[in-house]
């Protein structure tokens, strides 16, 4: 039962994946979610329902629109793949509880996220508030007003360490070092998991992002690079590990 649930809960997460691309996509150009209907961005050609079938879709097209036989990106399945094995994940490690609701706001807001930093540099302070709200209303579920009192500090003594580090990069680089999008984020993972945990996805992101980065000015010669989903997959990484700052503590003192 059990591997039946968690099946069920995948196949679901790909189709939030598929949602999620296109809030990721539409939001930060200001346009409806809703209308218009998924389409071909090549040809305009709308989508009808078998080809709206999360990963399945893409391989039976070949990976080619149906009418302009335009090539649709490989990300496109790999994003719902992703979806759906994160929401497979949270079932698995939380059940039906309110952790499980906890982690699926999680990692709703920061998969949208990752696609509207990647594709526009942009994080929306749509997604921040909506995830901030609904968190909220989980802890407050979970702890009462004590647990979510305790996360809206966090958050805010995590916004205001990113803000300080902000300010300092301004100052040595003599341009502006980071984007106001990743200073909010800070404050949203804060409330996930208090301020020392969320100072750690920093130096996490930065590890992750290094290569990455180098990579991309090899490749591209940009120096515009999106911070944000570096941070939102350390993140990830540390909420499904559960990390402890008192395991980091054991391991520095080793």
């Amino acid at each position: 039962m059990e591997m039946y649930y968690t099946i069920i809960i995948f196949m679901f997460g790909t189709l939030f994946g598929s949602f999620f691309n296109v809030v990721g996509y539409r939001l930060p150009k200001g346009e409806s979610i809703v209308f218009p209907a998924s389409h071909c961005p090549n040809c305009n050609h709308k989508l009808k329902g078998w080809e709206l079938i999360p990963i399945l879709s893409f391989l039976c097209l070949g990976g080619k629109c149906s009418k302009c036989k335009q090539k649709i990106s490989w990300i496109y399945p790999m994003f719902e793949f992703l979806t759906g094995c994160l929401f497979a994940l949270s079932y698995i490690l939380y059940g039906f509880s309110i952790d499980f609701i906890i982690a699926l706001i999680i990692v709703s807001s920061l998969l949208i996220i990752i696609v509207s930093d990647l594709r526009y540099y942009i994080i929306p302070d749509e997604v921040l508030l909506i995830g901030s709200i609904l968190l909220l209303l989980a802890y407050c579920v979970k702890g009462g007003w004590t647990l979510a009192l305790s996360a809206l500090i966090n958050g805010a003594i995590s916004f205001a360490i990113m803000f300080a580090i902000k300010c300092l990069g301004d100052f040595l680089f003599k341009k502006e070092s980071m984007g106001g999008g990743d200073i909010k984020l800070l404050f949203f993972f804060g409330m996930i998991f208090g301020w020392p945990l969320s100072i750690l996805s920093i130096f996490l992101a930065s590890f992750i992002g290094l290569p990455i980065s180098l990579y991309i000015l090899y490749k591209k010669n940009t120096h515009v690079i999106p911070f944000g989903p570096f941070l939102s997959m350390a993140t990830l990484i540390i909420f499904f590990s559960n990390i402890q700052i008192d395991m980091i503590i054991q391991w520095l003192t080793f």
